[in-house]
């Protein structure tokens, strides 16, 4: 029992003695608000996707822009107003599936299906004045859909995966060697049509795509690429049933996690991992409220946990964004906290792990909106606090749990599987812990104003 204390002690922080809860999900102090005006686009737009500079640290959001043809166009915020990065409107022609990505030193690239150039994929760069072609304008050998493009700081490679259309709407990807667009390995290299491709680079430089895979009843299925050949990351079709949205990302820890609409649990978001020989769910299936569309998936630098953003149906189409901590997915902020629908939901954080929303904002006339989340005063000149303590901890007897949230109280063990479920009425609850096991388990407590995580040990 000493080492089962000494280990707690190490991985956790221990809650006792103290007014300061060491976690806080979502509190009333906190919300989502607008980053610049609401709408600051000239016009309707689409394909919205957001990225932050590694250099200054400001918001980009790349999108197609109706007012100049349905061609791409740039903004960045400055802290005060939106700018145009460049021209409005720069590529040669209409711009399907964009996508916004930086290199480590702030090089801006943006990819695109490129209908001056037959819906082709094509890449440019922002050189600090102009657009500029990378390698030549339409590079694939077909039309290319669901263009996702990823920088890799191993190689110092630009790489984009697409839905090829010059080889049966299979899955490939290439990049740019500094002269010309090259394969990476075989061209069509997925066993059937995919969907949805999202390309992210492993922390070892290995890329990985992530689609609705045709060939496994539109499950969801990922391949990497080895050095010679594309494989599947555990079996292909993992998911319980047909996947749309499909969004990859890989965790500080160098695992792939990959997001998806679940039509195995009635179109809701689920989100699953690959932890060394198969893949896992992470929290529960289908854990949004309602259906779910757009997703973006992330992990926040400030604290490695995964973010979800999305359409949510149950709130009127309107954004939403969940994180996973410790056992369950938790809303950040309200849930539908967009004005209006919000159609391509893209998520990024800050260097600071701020997340941002940028979004197609139906409030405003189909304009661009970008959205943060960030703390808010409430009242008149103080921030509302929400305590949480547990004391004794560790305990055998008894604990008491200290708490301005009115709600409901969980003892849950490692794997999620519930032991004590009590209402909590006062500000100090007396809980009876006795008849647990001796171990470590995940104390949640919601209510109205938010839900709080903490850790408690019984000897």
């Amino acid at each position: 029992m000493k080492k089962l204390i000494c280990l707690f002690l190490l991985l956790f922080p221990v809650i006792a003695f103290n007014q300061q809860p060491w976690y806080k999900s979502a509190p009333l102090g906190f919300a989502w608000k607008d980053a610049g005006n609401e709408g600051f686009s000239a016009g309707q737009v689409n394909y919205t996707s957001l990225a932050f500079s590694p250099t200054d640290g400001k918001q980009y959001l790349a999108f197609q822009d109706m007012t100049n043809s349905g061609k791409v166009t740039v903004m960045n915020f400055d802290g005060s107003e939106w700018n145009l990065v460049g021209s409005a409107g720069f590529s040669a022609g209409a711009a399907h599936f964009i996508g916004l990505v930086f290199n480590p030193s702030g090089q801006l690239y943006v990819a695109y299906s490129d209908s001056a150039n037959s819906w082709k994929a094509t890449v440019m760069q922002f050189d600090g004045t102009n657009w500029i072609n990378t390698g030549n304008a339409g590079f694939s050998a077909g039309e290319a859909d669901y263009v996702s493009l990823a920088f890799d700081t191993s190689d110092s490679h630009i790489y984009v995966a697409y839905s090829d259309f010059g080889a049966s709407k299979k899955a490939t990807v290439m990049k740019f060697d500094g002269t010309n667009w090259v394969l990476v390995g075989t061209q069509g290299f997925s066993a059937g049509v995919a969907n949805y491709t999202s390309l992210a680079i492993s922390q070892t430089g290995q890329p990985n795509v992530a689609y609705c895979d045709s060939v496994n009843s539109g499950k969801a299925t990922l391949m990497k690429f080895d050095g010679i050949n594309w494989t599947s990351v555990g079996n292909a079709g993992f998911s319980a049933g047909g996947a749309l949205y499909t969004s990859l990302a890989f965790s500080p820890a160098g695992e792939p996690y990959v997001a998806y609409v679940d039509y195995g649990n009635s179109a809701k978001t689920t989100v699953l991992r690959y932890h060394g020989t198969s893949w896992v769910i992470v929290g529960q299936a289908g854990f949004s409220a309602s259906e779910a569309a757009y997703l973006s998936l992330a992990f926040n630098p400030s604290n490695g946990h995964p973010y979800l953003a999305y359409q949510d149906w149950q709130n009127s189409f309107k954004a939403t964004v969940m994180n996973f901590f410790v056992i369950s997915w938790l809303n950040v902020g309200s849930p539908g906290f967009s004005k209006g629908k919000a159609d391509y939901t893209s998520l990024a954080f800050s260097p600071s792990g701020e997340p941002n929303v940028g979004f197609v904002d139906h409030a405003s006339s189909q304009k661009a909106t970008v959205m943060k989340f960030d703390s808010v005063y409430v009242g008149v000149g103080e921030k509302e606090k929400i305590t949480f303590v547990i004391y004794p901890n560790p305990a055998t007897d008894k604990i008491t749990i200290e708490t301005n949230l009115s709600g409901q109280c969980f003892f849950l063990n490692a794997v999620g599987k519930e032991f004590i479920h009590q209402a909590l009425t006062w500000t100090k609850t007396v809980i009876d812990v006795s008849a647990l096991p001796s171990g470590i388990y995940i104390v949640k407590v919601t209510g109205e104003k938010g839900v709080q995580v903490g850790k408690f040990i019984r000897l």
